[in-house]
C-alpha cells in the first residue's frame, strides 16, 4: 500500500502517544482502527487545537454546528474549534480575509462558489487572491425560491412563465421588481437566475437582483423589499408560516440532488496544519452522518433552532428537515425526495464535476471572464483527496466513497444537460445569458 501522505508512524510509538489527552487518545484511537501504521504522524494529533469557522443561520450549516454540540471535533483533537456566526456571506469572506490571526476566521461553512472567487480575487478587496480550499460538501438540495403573495394568483411554481408579464405590468406602473439572492455568483443567486431565464425572465434586464442575507429575507419580503427571493432553510417555511408568500419550488426540483453548500478554509491554515485540517474534515464527516439519521432530525432542529445558533422557532426548521413541505399555495407534501441530505446519496463528497458547473454558470452571467481555465481552478481549490483520506480513516464503506471525481453528466428541469466533459457546450446551449 503506497504510505499516506502523513509519515507513517510505528505501532510502538503509536500506543506510547495514545497516553496524550483524552481527545487526542479519541483520535488515535480511530485511526489505528483504520490505518495501522498511523494517519497522524509523529505527533499526538492535531498541530493545534483550536480553529474557527464562521457560518451562517442556515440549517445546511447543522453538520459544523452538530459537530461542535456532539463533541466530534474535541474527539479528533480540536477540542477548542469555535464555531462563530456571521451576519452574511460578505462578512464571511471579509472575515475569511483577515483569519483567525487578526480577529477573522480559518474557513466556513460556504456558499460552494465562493472559495473560487475568493481564490481567484473575483469578490475581494482590491482582487487581491486569497488561496482556499474546499474539504468537504455540507449538503444536497433544499434551497427553495419564495414568491411575494401578490403573485398567487399566477400560479407561478417550477413553470413560471406566467411571471414574465406580471412583473412586466407592475414596471410599466412604475414600480420595480426585485428579486434577492445572498451573494452574487452564489449558489442561490445561480439557482435564481437559472429558474428565471428557464422561464424567459432575464434576470439581467427584466427584474433588479439584489443582495439580502438569509436572516433578513422574511423581514424584507413583509415590507416589500422584494417580489422574489432564493435562500435556504429555514427561512422558507418562516415566510409561509407566517403568511407573507409562497415556495414555488423547492431547488431540488430544479437540479435533482443538487450540490449547495460546502465547508472550506484557507489554503494557508490548512497547508500549515494538515493534521489539524484533515481532523477537522473527519468531525465534519462524522457530524453529516448523525444529521442524515432520522433518528437525530428532531433533537438537530432543536439544537440548531437555539438562540445561541438560529434563534428560530422549531416548527419554522422541523418540517422541511424531514421532507414534509407547506408551499403556502395549497401544495402539501410529506416524504419529499427533495430533502436536506447530509451524507446519503454521497452528499459530503466535494465532486469536482460539480464544482466546475458553479464556474461554469458564473462565466454565464459574468462573474467569472470567458477564458478562465475552469478545471485548473477545480484542480487547485478541491481538496478530494483530503475528504478520502478522512473517510477511510473513519472505516467508512466502499459504498459510500465515489469511484471518480465526476458524477457524470446532469440534466436540469428544463432538459438542459450539463457535461463535464464539454461545458462549452452546456454554456452555447443556454438562450439566456450575459456572456457572449
Amino acid at each position: 500500500m503506497k504510505p499516506s501522505r502523513f509519515t507513517t508512524l510505528s505501532r510502538r510509538q503509536l500506543l506510547r502517544q495514545t497516553t496524550a489527552a483524552a481527545g487526542t487518545a479519541a483520535l488515535m484511537s480511530a485511526v489505528k482502527a483504520a490505518f495501522p501504521a498511523g494517519a497522524f504522524a509523529q505527533g499526538a494529533g492535531p498541530e493545534i487545537k483550536k480553529a474557527t469557522f464562521g457560518y451562517i443561520a442556515l440549517t445546511d450549516a447543522s453538520p459544523l454546528i452538530i459537530a461542535k454540540e456532539k463533541g466530534f471535533f474535541a474527539k479528533y483533537g480540536l477540542p477548542d474549534v469555535e464555531v462563530a456566526k456571521q451576519a452574511s456571506w460578505g462578512a464571511t469572506r471579509d472575515n475569511l480575509v483577515l483569519g483567525s490571526g487578526a480577529g477573522g476566521i480559518d474557513g466556513a461553512h460556504i456558499l460552494t462558489p465562493m472559495p473560487y472567487l475568493i481564490t481567484n480575487g473575483t469578490v475581494t478587496q482590491n482582487n487581491q487572491p486569497l488561496p482556499m480550499y474546499i474539504l468537504a460538501r455540507l449538503n444536497l438540495d433544499a434551497q427553495a425560491i419564495s414568491v411575494a403573495k401578490e403573485y398567487l394568483p399566477t400560479g407561478a411554481k417550477l413553470e413560471a412563465k406566467s411571471l414574465k408579464e406580471a412583473f412586466a405590468k407592475k414596471i410599466a406602473s412604475g414600480k420595480e421588481v426585485k428579486a434577492a439572492m445572498t451573494f452574487r455568483g452564489g449558489t442561490h443567486d445561480l439557482w435564481l437566475r437559472y429558474w428565471l431565464a428557464a422561464n424567459g425572465i432575464d434576470p439581467e434586464k427584466d427584474v433588479q437582483t439584489i443582495v439580502v442575507p438569509p436572516p433578513q429575507m422574511v423581514a424584507n419580503m413583509k415590507v416589500g423589499t422584494m417580489d422574489c427571493f432564493c435562500v435556504g432553510e429555514p427561512w422558507n417555511a418562516q415566510l409561509v408560516n407566517q403568511g407573507i408568500g409562497y415556495t414555488a419550488l423547492n431547488t431540488g426540483e430544479l437540479w435533482n440532488k443538487h450540490p449547495e453548500k460546502s465547508f472550506g478554509v484557507r489554503a494557508d491554515w490548512v497547508d500549515k496544519n494538515p493534521k489539524a485540517a484533515l481532523a477537522a474534515t473527519m468531525a465534519v464527516q462524522e457530524a453529516a452522518m448523525w444529521c442524515d439519521k432520522d433518528e437525530n432530525k428532531v433533537e438537530k432542529c432543536q439544537i440548531v433552532g437555539k438562540r445561541a445558533w438560529f434563534n428560530v422557532p422549531f416548527e419554522d426548521i422541523i418540517g422541511r428537515t424531514k421532507g414534509e413541505i407547506d408551499y403556502g399555495d395549497g401544495r402539501k407534501v410529506t416524504n419529499s425526495p427533495h430533502l436536506m441530505k447530509f451524507w446519503r446519496d454521497h452528499a459530503s463528497y466535494p465532486f469536482q464535476s460539480h464544482d466546475l458547473w458553479f464556474l461554469t454558470e458564473d462565466i454565464r452571467w459574468g462573474v467569472l471572464p470567458p477564458e478562465t481555465d475552469t478545471k485548473a481552478l477545480v484542480k487547485k481549490v478541491n481538496r478530494e483527496d483530503i475528504w478520502r483520506e478522512g473517510a477511510k480513516a473513519l472505516a467508512v464503506p466502499a459504498k459510500d466513497i465515489p469511484a471518480s471525481t465526476s458524477r457524470g453528466k446532469e440534466t436540469f428541469f428544463d432538459g438542459k444537460v450539463f457535461d463535464p466533459d464539454n461545458p462549452q457546450t452546456y454554456l452555447a446551449s443556454l438562450a439566456i445569458k450575459k456572456v457572449a
